[in-house]
C-alpha cells in the first residue's frame, strides 16, 4: 500500500497538501476531500506518533478552562470550552466504537467545597445544552466511595459527579486517515517536508519531500498547502518565509499507567487542588489507570520521555486523594507528549495559563496556511475553519463541511453488542473480540478475514495478551506500519498497556512484520534490539527497574 502510494504522489497534482499527519492534520485532510478537493496527506514520523497519541484519552469541554473563563473573566476560554462541548458530542457520534462516555467523581472534603464544585459543573451542564451527555449531581460519602473505593476517607463529605468523553487517541487519528484514504485521498508517513519550491510571486507550488524509509526525494505539487504539525508548526513556517517569527509556546505533558484493582470500579477521579493550580485526573482507561497530566514549557525537539521528577510531581497531587496511594514501582507504562500552545499578541505566561484555542494563519507572502494551537476535542471544528480558508485561497465554489455528520471508518452498523457476535461466530476469547471491536469497529471483520486458512493468525502475539497476530499482518498491509513502535504502541496498544507485554511481543511482531515488508533474518532481529533499547531508555529515565530486558529476538534465528 506504502509503496503505491509513493508512486502515485510523484506523478499527480493536488488541490490541497496537508502537511502534519496527527489530529489536526488528518481532519484537515478528510474534511477536504470530502469537499471534493483533491487531498494529500504527508506527515514525518508515523501517523499521529508526537501530541496526538500523548493526550488524557479525553473528548471534553475542559472543566479548568471554565473555571479560568469565569475568574478571569475570559471570553476567549468560555469560547473555547463551549465549543469543545459540541464536538465532543460529535467525537462520540461519529466513532462509536472508539468513544464513550465516561463518569467522573469531583471529592470533597467540605460542604463549601461540595457546594461550588456543584455550581460550577452545573453550568458546565448548562453550555453543552442539548450536547450534555448526564447531568452533573451532587454524591454522598457513602455513593462516592461506592464508585471509587480507592478514594480517601478520612475527611471526605462526598463528592460532585459529572460526565464527559473517553476516546481512544491513536485509533482516532488513525480511523480518520484511513476515511480519507476509502474516500479517495492519499496519505504518507514517513515523509518529510524539507523545503518548498515556489513560483515567480513567491506562492508555493510544489513541496520537496524526503521519503526517510527509502532515503529517496520527491517533488509534492498542490495548489494550496496546509501546515498543521503542531509544536512544529514554526519549522515548516519558516520554511516558507525564513523571517517568520516564532508563535508557539509548547509545552510538555505526561501521563503515568497503573494496574487496575478491586479497589477502583469504571469512574473517573479529578483532583480539583494541587500544588500549583493545576487539574490532575486518575481515570480507567483499557484495562489500566492512567494518571496525568504536567503541564511543563519544553522545546519541540526535547525528548519526550517520563523523568522520576514527573513521576513523584503526578504521584504528590493524586495520592492525597486517595486511600491506598500508588507508587512508582507499580507503574507499568507512561508516555509524554508535547503541546502546541500559541502565544497571543506577544504576551509569555506560564504553558498551564495559555489558552487551548486555535488560530488559522494565512501567509501573505508564500500563500501557506497554518492551522496553529488547539486540543483534540475540536480538531474537527479546527479542520472545519482551515478548509473554509483553503476554499477562498483557491477560489473554488464554497462547499459545506460535511464532517459533523460523517461516521469514521469501522463505525458503519457498529454496536455495543458487536463483540459478541465476533466471538461466537469467529470462536475467538471475548477478551480478544472486544479488544478488535474496540480498537477496530467493523474492520475487525477485515482482520478476522487475513486469518482464514492460516489459524497461526488467529494466535495471540504474546500470551496474556488479547491482540492476534492477524492485527500486525493488517497494520503493515493496509495502515502503512513500517517500525515495532508503529505497531506495538499505536496500532494495537499493547506497548501503552505494559511495556513489558510489548517487549515480550517484539520477536514475533518482527517476524510477522519482516515477513510482509521483505526484512531479512538480520534486519528484524536489529528492530528487535532497537526496540528493546527504546523501552529500556523509557525504564531507565523513569528510574525503574529494568528487568524484563532479557528479552531477544532469538525466536528469529
Amino acid at each position: 500500500m506504502r509503496s503505491e502510494t509513493l508512486r502515485q504522489l510523484q506523478s499527480e497534482t493536488y488541490d490541497l497538501c496537508v502537511i502534519g499527519g496527527g489530529a489536526s492534520g488528518a481532519g484537515c485532510a478528510l474534511d477536504a476531500q470530502l469537499r471534493g478537493l483533491r487531498t494529500v496527506l504527508v506527515e514525518a514520523g508515523d501517523f499521529a506518533s508526537c501530541t496526538s497519541t500523548a493526550s488524557t484519552k479525553m473528548a471534553h469541554g475542559g472543566i479548568r478552562y471554565l473555571q479560568a473563563a469565569v475568574a478571569d473573566r475570559d471570553l476567549g476560554q468560555y469560547r473555547l470550552v463551549r465549543h469543545a462541548l459540541r464536538e465532543r458530542a460529535l467525537i462520540l457520534q461519529n466513532a462509536p466504537y472508539l468513544a464513550r462516555t465516561l463518569q467522573f467523581l469531583v471529592p470533597c472534603f467540605s460542604r463549601t467545597d461540595q457546594l461550588y464544585y456543584a455550581a460550577g459543573l452545573k453550568m458546565y451542564d448548562w453550555i453543552a445544552g442539548r450536547n450534555s451527555l448526564t447531568p452533573s449531581r451532587i454524591v454522598s460519602r457513602k455513593q462516592a466511595l461506592g464508585r471509587i473505593p480507592a478514594m480517601k476517607r478520612a475527611g471526605l463529605v462526598g463528592a460532585v459527579s459529572y460526565a464527559d468523553g473517553q476516546f481512544d487517541d491513536a485509533r482516532f487519528a488513525m480511523a480518520l486517515v484511513n476515511t480519507l484514504v476509502r474516500n479517495g485521498g492519499r496519505a504518507l508517513n514517513y515523509a518529510r517536508v524539507v523545503g518548498f519550491d515556489k513560483a515567480r510571486d513567491g506562492r508555493i507550488e510544489s513541496a520537496a519531500v524526503g521519503d526517510r524509509l527509502s532515503q529517496r526525494s520527491f517533488a509534492v505539487r498542490a495548489r494550496a498547502f496546509v501546515n498543521a504539525t503542531g509544536p512544529f508548526s514554526d519549522t515548516v513556517r519558516r520554511l516558507a518565509s525564513t523571517n517568520t517569527e516564532p508563535r508557539l509556546s509548547p509545552s510538555k505533558g505526561v501521563h503515568l499507567l497503573f494496574p487496575l484493582d478491586g479497589v477502583w470500579q469504571a469512574d473517573s477521579l479529578l483532583v480539583p487542588k494541587t500544588e500549583d493550580g493545576r487539574v490532575v485526573f486518575a481515570i480507567p482507561y483499557q484495562g489500566r489507570l492512567l494518571v496525568g497530566t504536567t503541564d511543563d514549557a519544553a522545546p519541540p525537539e526535547a525528548e519526550m520521555v517520563v523523568t522520576r521528577d514527573e513521576i513523584n510531581y503526578l504521584l504528590r497531587q493524586v495520592n492525597p486523594y486517595l486511600d491506598r496511594p500508588l507508587s512508582a514501582d507499580r507503574m507499568v507504562s507512561g508516555f509524554a507528549g508535547v503541546r502546541p500552545l500559541v502565544r497571543c499578541g506577544g504576551k509569555s505566561r506560564d504553558t498551564k495559563s495559555l489558552i487551548r484555542d486555535d488560530e488559522v494563519e494565512v501567509d501573505p507572502a508564500s500563500g501557506l496556511i497554518s492551522i496553529l494551537g488547539g486540543k483534540w476535542t475540536t480538531y474537527r471544528l479546527m479542520a472545519q475553519k482551515t478548509i473554509d480558508r483553503v476554499q477562498e485561497q483557491l477560489g473554488a465554489p464554497a462547499r459545506e463541511c460535511v464532517t459533523a455528520g460523517h461516521r469514521l471508518f469501522g463505525s458503519q452498523g457498529y454496536s455495543a453488542g458487536y463483540w459478541r457476535t465476533m466471538a461466537n461466530v469467529h470462536g475467538i476469547p471475548e477478551a480478544t473480540a472486544q479488544h478488535l471491536a474496540g480498537k477496530f469497529g467493523m474492520a475487525s471483520s477485515e482482520i478476522l478475514q487475513l486469518a482464514a486458512g492460516k489459524p497461526d493468525l488467529l494466535l495471540p502475539l504474546v500470551e496474556g495478551a488479547a491482540p492476534l497476530r492477524a492485527e500486525v499482518v493488517y497494520a503493515v498491509r493496509q495502515e502503512m506500519a513500517a517500525t515495532l513502535e508503529d505497531v506495538l504502541a499505536r496500532r494495537i496498544g499493547l506497548e501503552l498497556y505494559d511495556w513489558r507485554l510489548a517487549l515480550e511481543a517484539a520477536p514475533a511482531t518482527a517476524e510477522l512484520m519482516g515477513s510482509e515488508l521483505g526484512w531479512s533474518s538480520t534486519e528484524a532481529k536489529r528492530s528487535v534490539r532497537a526496540y528493546i533499547a527504546r523501552i529500556g531508555h523509557f525504564l531507565e529515565t523513569a528510574g525503574l527497574a529494568a528487568h524484563s530486558l532479557e528479552t531477544t529476538s532469538s525466536d528469529l534465528a
